[in-house]
């Protein structure tokens, strides 16, 4: 007959200590508060205090520490340096029990919170939660944990809904709020409202001033650089994006687009550009404004003309994007010749010369003295009368570029779109409330929708056209106000006068060179 003999149990099945020793359990606890008002900060103070003395009031537990995190949000764990810390003691052995507060303390993330309690009961590392009275390393710890984070997940993505709720109401409302502590030019004033700084307004106003007088972003960025003027997140050093940024930003003219980003997903607190998923809301005037509404709109015509030239615009050197081929219309790029001799010399070439795919282009090279000393007679001549020349400037600003024209079209093209935009409204609202022919309403509807697109299209067109000449004109004014501010006759090459006067140089297969001012005049200059 066979024996059964009873090896009694030694091992605790929840704390996975000896029955009979005097181990004592390493015990630390977790507090976190998810914002940092003085309530929570209490909350917090509270928490810390209280669990402190519970465990240290236990003889079977020894009191490892209290791990921290103040004004975090628990629905991910990546930026909660205290409970990083404490996970990762707890896996290196250093803890047995972790005591909290409740789920939603530990974590409002169900993935984040199964996860990390798996890999705990992995090391038999138990997790307490005091309000929900549930012990991971019991038999149904891990279900009452699973319905508990996602009664706190749902919460958190209440709670969320809620913030954007309001966020999304404020927009609608076209309150304005900036990021003040990285925004150059404003603050916040006594109203709430966005007020001008005028020491950083000066420097916002010179990028623009240097961006219209042809600077890159990239080289009004070393400038600043140079200058030791620090950036908007007060950094030493700037860069072309956050140049490219003051510029195309609507809150320097006093408007705001607003929501132009939302939040994707409210657990990983994902952001995306809104590009229509969600409503944006554009408020005229909103607060004081840096620059005018019309320099701010030349501004974006002139980005946009850069980018259509496409990587010829530059200005890492004086003559790059400027240097014009006449047989083949290339850009001139900068060639060394001769490099190992002494013979060495820079010179200016058509980047299309040796293109293999058209025909040799025959325009010369051009050594920087060659360029520099026409460019001065250029110069002087264009001053040799300069009264009749500002009157020449004046006469083309008012004949080629006044839009009297074109805003009577826009004003008229403006209400066409309008009358068809109402007419879709009243075919729409009609067939929502009268029985229609279905076929015959698609048929009127796409109808009209075609004509709408039609003439947005013809606006459009019409309003950048409008750009383009106010551009033109504006760049006529600044030339005038530069060329009002240097001597009549130039005896030295100046590097500053060539950037803000010339739009380019065309150079011709004899060696001669026609400078196109930014007036509009051309003069020839031979080699």
């Amino acid at each position: 007959m066979a024996t059964v003999t009873k090896i009694p149990q030694t091992i605790n099945t929840v704390t996975r200590l000896p029955l009979n020793g005097k181990v004592k359990r390493r015990v630390c606890a977790y507090a976190r508060v998810s914002t940092d008002s003085d309530e929570q900060f209490t909350s917090f103070e509270a928490q810390v205090d209280y669990y402190k003395n519970y465990i240290q009031s236990k003889p079977e537990w020894e009191f490892v520490g209290i791990y921290t995190d103040e004004g975090i949000s628990g629905t991910n764990t990546k930026k909660r340096e205290g409970f990083n810390k404490m996970i990762e003691d707890a896996l290196a052995g250093k803890i047995d029990l972790i005591v909290t507060k409740s789920v939603s303390r530990f974590a409002r993330n169900t993935v984040d919170s199964l996860t990390t309690i798996r890999k705990l009961k992995d090391k038999n590392v138990a997790c307490y939660f005091e309000k929900e009275n549930i012990n991971t390393l019991d038999g149904g710890g891990e279900l009452l944990i699973t319905i508990m984070s996602s009664f706190a997940q749902e919460e958190s993505r209440s709670i969320s809904e809620n913030v954007t709720w309001g966020q999304r109401k404020r927009f609608s409302d076209g309150k304005v709020s900036l990021p003040y502590k990285n925004f150059l030019g404003y603050k916040k004033g006594v109203d709430g409202k966005p007020e001008i700084v005028e020491e950083e307004a000066k420097i916002v106003r010179t990028i623009y001033s240097k961006f219209l007088r042809g600077y890159t972003a990239c080289a009004i960025a070393e400038e600043l650089t140079n200058a030791g003027i620090p950036s908007p997140s007060r950094s030493d050093t700037w860069h072309k994006s956050t140049i490219d940024s003051i510029l195309t930003n609507e809150k320097y003219k006093g408007d705001a687009l607003l929501q132009k980003t939302f939040t994707v997903d409210f657990l990983q607190k994902k952001m995306k550009k809104n590009e229509g998923e969600v409503n944006q809301y554009y408020v005229t005037n909103s607060h004081p404004a840096i620059i005018e509404p019309d320099e701010w709109d030349i501004v974006q015509s002139e980005f946009k003309r850069r980018k259509e030239l496409g990587r010829t615009y530059s200005a890492k050197n004086e003559f790059s994007s400027k240097l014009v081929c006449e047989s083949c219309g290339g850009i001139f790029g900068q060639k060394v010749w001769h490099s190992n001799t002494v013979n060495r010399v820079l010179i200016w070439q058509c980047n299309k010369k040796f293109d293999k795919e058209k025909e040799r282009c025959k325009t010369p090279g051009l050594n920087e003295g060659a360029i520099k000393k026409m460019f001065l007679k250029a110069y002087n001549k264009l001053n040799a009368n300069r009264t009749l020349l500002f009157e020449d400037c004046e006469l083309i600003k008012e004949t080629l570029f006044d839009t009297s024209d074109i805003d009577a079209q826009i004003d008229k093209q403006t209400k066409e779109v309008q009358m068809i935009a109402d007419h879709v409204r009243l075919l729409v609202h009609t067939n929502a409330n009268t029985p229609q022919n279905q076929e015959e309403y698609l048929s009127k509807y796409n109808e009209l929708s075609s004509r709408y697109d039609n003439e947005v299209a013809t606006l459009n067109k019409l309003q950048e056209e409008k750009m383009q000449k106010l551009a033109r004109a504006k760049r006529i004014d600044l030339f005038m106000e530069t060329l009002k501010k240097q001597k009549q006759v130039l005896e030295e090459w100046d590097r500053d006068i060539w950037v803000l006067l010339v739009e380019k140089a065309i150079v011709h297969t004899n060696g001669s060179i026609t400078f196109e001012f930014k007036c509009g005049r051309t003069i020839n200059i031979e080699a």
